[in-house]
């Protein structure tokens, strides 16, 4: 245990650090170790590998995920920027070269290979855009003069441009609906929610028109027409399961659902350890997000406000459209649990966006004097 009157870094960090974060954070980490051992085996059977092959590297993955987390919860908001602004950079050239050079996988090009290691950048994209958008957003705030919301506007069609080129709609909405809050959040007149919001429809009825895959997804989920096998599947996993599970390691349908590890994790968790489970993981998920929101909303920096609104709504929109397709209230969408799926992009790359989210709710002498709180103003006596 650190002591108060340490003043080391670390001592620092402890004492300031927003705890509840941080073990909701790992709280997270954990679960997703136990639900890969509970959901990878049968799938690394039924293709040939050791029976605990994404089990082993579900760990080595979250490794240098709380590394990388805890690393970036260290820094200070113009670093958090500073950082920020390298990786959008670093992010948005390779979302170009994965146009030309990216392993393609059922006709979508979302992954690069660097040093042997697949990367998908848009994954690491997306912390860096909110942050990016949120300091545009910012700088216009404070001086209008500055043209912070049109660049941030500029920034959001050139990253939904390479995003539909790909194509990855389910990240295109994602990062639609995170620009849309955070512009919400920004204090947009009523003209451009009514614009935002027809564009949004527009590009809907666009996607469903243009690729047909958008359209099958929808018809199937609409009509039930089909192959829905995964998403019947998913559904009956969390029926079977009741609301305390069929036990550890007795789930059938895991046996035959292809990404019952990744997207379909929750389902998993739903069969062998009920209900309970399900609703604890979405616990998790709400408390994460509501308090992110509340800090966003008494914080007085706009920058910090508009940040950390941003990520902890990225995050929570993403949670929340894989446990809608478990759920099958969505059409079927490759997207991730937060910490829970399997997958080392997007481990690595939810470790850093929480990891800022870490950085910048730290509690700091000077945000406190803004607050009007000094160690003098609750100690004085009154006069």
């Amino acid at each position: 245990m650190q002591s108060r009157l340490d003043k080391s870094p670390v001592a620092t960090w402890w004492w300031t650090i927003d705890r509840w974060f941080l073990a909701a954070f790992l709280s997270l980490m954990g679960l997703g170790i136990v639900l890969s051992f509970a959901a990878s085996p049968a799938v690394a059977e039924r293709i040939g590998l050791d029976s605990f092959h994404f089990a082993t590297r579900q760990i080595i993955f979250t490794i240098p995920a709380l590394i990388v987390m805890l690393a970036v919860s260290f820094l200070e908001a113009r670093q958090i920027r500073r950082m920020s602004l390298v990786m959008i950079c670093i992010m948005l050239v390779l979302m170009v070269a994965v146009l030309y050079i990216g392993v393609e996988v059922k006709g979508a090009r979302r992954w690069v290979s660097l040093a042997g290691l697949s990367i998908q950048p848009s994954e690491f994209l997306k912390p860096a855009f909110v942050v990016i958008c949120a300091w545009l957003f910012a700088e216009h705030k404070r001086q209008p003069d500055i043209p912070g919301n049109l660049f941030a506007m500029l920034l959001l069609a050139l990253v939904i441009s390479l995003l539909v080129a790909q194509p990855d709609l389910g990240q295109t909405m994602l990062v639609l609906g995170t620009w849309g809050v955070m512009f919400f959040m920004a204090g947009l007149p009523w003209f451009w929610i009514v614009a935002l919001g027809a564009a949004g429809i527009g590009g809907v009825f666009a996607a469903y028109t243009v690729f047909p895959h958008v359209a099958a997804r929808i018809d199937k989920f609409l009509t039930g027409e089909g192959d829905t096998f995964q998403v019947d599947m998913g559904r009956e996993a969390l029926i079977n399961g009741g609301w305390f599970g069929v036990g550890p390691g007795e789930g059938t349908v895991k046996r035959v659902i292809p990404d019952s590890h990744a997207d379909f994790v929750f389902s998993v968790a739903g069969e062998e350890f009920g209900l309970i489970m399900c609703f604890f993981i979405m616990s998790i998920f709400a408390f994460i997000v509501l308090r992110g929101l509340s800090i966003a909303l008494k914080e007085h920096d706009d920058f910090t406000r508009y940040a950390v609104g941003g990520l902890v709504t990225i995050f929570g929109l993403q949670s929340a459209i894989n446990m809608c397709v478990n759920l099958q209230l969505m059409p079927a969408k490759g997207m991730t649990l937060p910490f829970i799926s399997y997958g080392g992009s997007s481990q690595i790359a939810i470790a850093v966006s929480m990891g800022m989210v870490l950085a910048l709710t730290r509690r700091h002498p000077e945000k406190r004097k803004q607050m009007g709180y000094t160690f003098s103003q609750r100690t004085m006596p009154a006069e």
